[in-house]
């Protein structure tokens, strides 16, 4: 067999549908472990943020990224027990909204660091007073280059349209950030890459299953309370962009404000649920959905104890962690749900790796 005839298997697999989204899936709890060795470049910026005394924290993101500024917030709220908010760039970018940002943290969200509107308004914060900080994983991102400090996620080039890695990578990359600022040593992320790569080796063949059983439902809601809130979102995001599937994400809280009253026998759920107080304020949610003939998946650390047709159990973990873990199984349902219905996700219609808003 010649030379042309006989492939390289590298170049084979990257061109197999879902190779590189897969690929990029597994190499999380690597990324993870490696972001907890480089704690103290975060700490370092934390110390400068912790004496600049915030009263206030603002987060600015787009897309998985909006979804990780949201688990900041709880993160901010809770831990730091400072008042935090999501910023509209567009009230900056479109509108020339100018407030005084006078003793508020910036925090600007962004896995390219190339987003329009994110670098403008992150420049027209620090104009405006604040203390600006970019998440990124692009150091020599624009985004980098207007924001005062910056915190680099080290999860390497992202290949794959959906974004796996950089999401986990940035959820770590805020809790260390934010643990830090308390004072904090990252004491619950330690062994984040050990547990990670525990999940994801725990819930291969339970993901294919699940994938299997909703490859022909037509809708599904994702929902969940607290910081698993963010996993909620995202999982409707992932499943969406790589499935085509109409998902719609609630908290638990507003689930039951009136949306339920669409959740039938038709109606796939996918509930975060994980060990802790908001995991704890989904156990009622999840009886009223299961009483209405839904078919719920059940995603967690106490994905077993809760009434649930199919069940991703993730590795135990401080609740404030927990959406690090908790999205890896969704990523690879949404991968194993794509391919299932025959598609790609690493080429998902209409979508490329960077978004250019203003």
């Amino acid at each position: 067999m010649s030379e042309l005839a006989s492939e390289p298997t590298a170049q084979a697999e990257e061109r197999r549908p879902g190779a590189l989204m897969a690929a990029e899936v597994a190499a999380q709890p690597a990324i993870l472990a490696g972001l907890v060795e480089h704690r103290a470049e975060i700490a370092a910026v934390a110390e400068r943020v912790a004496a600049r005394r915030p009263r206030f924290v603002l987060l600015a993101a787009r897309g998985s990224s909006d979804h990780a500024a949201l688990y900041a917030k709880y993160l901010v709220e809770v831990l730091l027990q400072l008042p935090a908010g999501l910023v509209s760039p567009s009230t900056t970018t479109l509108y020339g909204a100018q407030p005084d940002l006078t003793d508020v943290l910036w925090i600007a969200v962004s896995q390219s660091g190339g987003s329009p509107d994110l670098v403008e308004a992150t420049a027209a914060a620090a104009g405006r007073g604040a203390l600006t900080v970019a998440v990124t994983n692009t150091p020599g991102s624009p985004l980098n280059g207007v924001a005062e400090l910056s915190v680099d996620v080290r999860a390497g080039k992202e290949l794959a349209v959906a974004a796996t890695k950089t999401y986990t990578a940035t959820l770590l990359g805020l809790y260390l950030l934010v643990d830090a600022i308390r004072g904090g040593d990252g004491a619950a992320a330690t062994d984040i890459g050990a547990l990670a790569q525990s999940t994801l080796d725990g819930t291969v063949a339970a993901a294919d299953e699940a994938a299997q059983r909703y490859r022909f439902v037509d809708r599904m809601v994702t929902t969940a309370r607290g910081y698993s809130l963010a996993s909620a979102l995202e999982a409707a995001l992932k499943l969406a962009e790589t499935s085509y599937l109409s998902a719609r994400a609630y908290s638990g809280a507003d689930l039951l404000h009136g949306p339920v009253a669409a959740v039938d026998s038709e109606t796939g759920v996918l509930a975060v649920t994980s060990r802790g107080k908001g995991g704890e304020a989904m156990r009622d949610v999840l009886t009223v959905v299961h009483d209405r003939g839904a078919d719920v998946l059940a995603v967690g650390s106490s994905a077993a104890d809760v009434p649930a047709a199919t069940r991703l159990v993730v590795a135990e973990s401080a609740e404030e962690v927990a959406p690090i873990l908790e999205i890896l199984p969704i990523q690879r349902l949404a991968l194993a749900l794509s391919l299932a219905r025959a598609g790609d996700p690493d080429q998902p219609r209409g979508l490329s790796k960077v978004t250019r808003t203003r």
